[in-house]
């Protein structure tokens, strides 16, 4: 597929059921996930930090994140939708130079967040920000997931009308698609859906063990695991060195895949 119809497919996908939207860290996290199927993958930028040795939150530099969420691109096939986190930026124009560059990699979607240090913008500050990233990226072009951090950085004592509110102000500013994350609550999830005029995407991890089935019933449209397949492979990895350093033993390779294998999945 050319960009454009990577685009498209991506688009497409927020018009079905609901789909699972897993995040990849490397290349090699990436490779993976395609091979077992997922129509398209996102990047995270938690996972693309922390294998850097450095904690998420705009900690990793613009450039530094696009290397890494280009090396993703190469050697996939699948469309990918990068966390472009606040969109690296103090102004709109800031983030419409972002989305650029990402576009300029190969990239078809992307997230941009309303929150920078725990401090939400201003409703029409953001609204501005998502309107950039739609005029650096029309529609049809690139898919444009405006992330609402109401549930984790909003002052109202009713998170639920504010987050309607920003998800109407970013849709009319050309989001395609609302994602919320912090929400764990099934029917408030299914209030959200019916409520927000575009389809919503939740985070599924430790804080929502929803499955991905029961979260499409109650009307999510996208399903994103954020950074939780990064946590899981480096709890893995953690075990296993805590084992060696401790007891020196090699239990933590038990079910591990070959050498050979490997090399086959990479090849």
């Amino acid at each position: 597929m050319n960009t454009r119809e990577k685009a498209a497919a991506l688009l497409g996908l927020h018009t079905g059921p609901g789909f699972v939207l897993p995040n990849a860290w490397d290349g090699g996290s990436a490779r993976l996930l395609e091979q077992a199927g997922f129509a398209a993958i996102a990047t995270t930028s938690a996972g693309i930090a922390w294998s850097l040795g450095i904690p998420d939150g705009e900690a990793l530099d613009l450039d530094t994140m696009l290397e890494h969420v280009a090396r993703i691109v190469r050697v996939v096939q699948v469309p990918v939708t990068a966390d472009l986190e606040a969109g690296y930026g103090a102004t709109g124009a800031d983030v419409g130079r972002t989305v650029d560059r990402a576009v300029d990699i190969g990239v078809v979607g992307a997230n941009i967040e309303d929150a920078v240090d725990g401090r939400l913008f201003e409703v029409d500050d953001a609204a501005a920000r998502v309107a950039a990233a739609r005029a650096a990226a029309p529609r049809g072009t690139f898919v444009l997931n405006a992330r609402t951090d109401t549930y984790f950085a909003g002052s109202s004592a009713n998170p639920f009308d504010e987050t309607v509110e920003r998800a109407q102000a970013y849709v009319d500013a050309g989001a395609d698609c609302i994602f919320v994350p912090g929400v764990s609550d099934a029917a408030t999830i299914r209030s959200l859906a019916a409520a927000i005029p575009a389809p919503l995407n939740i985070v599924a991890g430790l804080a929502n063990a929803i499955p991905a089935p029961d979260l499409y019933a109650l009307g999510v449209t996208r399903v994103s695991l954020g950074g939780s397949l990064a946590r899981a492979a480096y709890t893995q990895l953690d075990r296993a060195a805590h084992e060696l350093a401790e007891t020196g033993t090699l239990a933590f390779l038990d079910g591990a895949m070959s050498y050979a294998e490997m090399q086959r999945r990479f090849a």
